[in-house]
């Protein structure tokens, strides 16, 4: 790999692929993994075409906490960042009375997380340098009953990034903590979403590249889910539990 590589956790989502191009395009040879592995090869192909870097697909099971270790000490050379795009949105419905989806919603969005960036940021920390990045979610800034499970996952996830900046800032590697809107992608196909507040995959994967170049803490893509979140959590809470949001 050149001396500036980008591994994605979740190639195969819809921003995962959008990240894969922004980077791409700017000189990265890209690490891709998931579980859809001929996918991926077609992907890494495409993009090293269409870009002229160094692209490889991997296997990777986030859900196997038990195989993140052995995974990453298995990458022959070890990356310069790393993005996390794994999510699983679920079903709120099912989740609520059903505990293994709602175990499968947490798990997805947070613990499985924990597992593997915990094992890069130690490498990262001995090497005192790097990026990483963890795609989080608006939802987990305050908890709504139309997806208060996915978004309490989000939540701690978010929270996790904030500790894992101030742990890593010390060692010289930085962390992004990027809480998209709404985007529109196959996870979110069928959904009403509004318009005007929906953003393309490739709108995110830039404004996640601008933010980490410029090592900011925190990006919200679209820009004005900042203020519309501002507004949402100060909301009194006699006053949120009767909105239905």
């Amino acid at each position: 790999m050149s001396p500036s590589s980008l591994l994605i956790l979740g190639a195969t989502s819809d921003v995962g692929r959008a990240i894969a191009h922004e980077y791409a395009k700017n000189g990265f040879d890209i690490i891709l993994t998931g579980r859809h592995l001929e996918e991926m090869e077609k992907s890494a192909k495409d993009l090293e075409i269409r870009h002229g870097i160094k692209a490889q697909a991997l296997y990777f099971d986030a859900l196997d906490s038990a195989s993140h270790q052995a995974f990453y000490d298995s990458l022959d050379n070890k990356p310069t960042g790393v993005v996390s795009v794994i999510g699983l949105l679920g079903d709120q419905e099912k989740g609520f009375d059903d505990f293994n989806h709602a175990e499968q919603i947490i798990t997805t969005n947070y613990t499985a997380l924990v597992s593997i960036l915990n094992i890069i940021a130690n490498d990262f920390k001995a090497r005192k340098s790097g990026f990483m990045i963890g795609v989080s979610s608006v939802a987990g800034e305050r908890g709504r009953q139309s997806n208060f499970l996915y978004g309490s996952a989000k939540a701690g996830f978010t929270a996790y990034l904030s500790g894992l900046r101030n742990e890593m800032f010390k060692h010289n590697v930085h962390v992004l903590t990027v809480n998209p809107g709404f985007i529109n992608t196959s996870m979110t196909e069928g959904m009403d979403l509004p318009k005007a507040l929906t953003l393309q995959p490739e709108d995110v994967a830039k404004d996640i590249y601008n933010a980490q170049q410029k090592e900011r803490n925190i990006c919200y893509t679209g820009w004005y889910w900042r203020w519309i979140m501002l507004i949402i959590r100060t909301i009194p809470e006699t006053i949120f539990k009767r909105l239905g949001l």
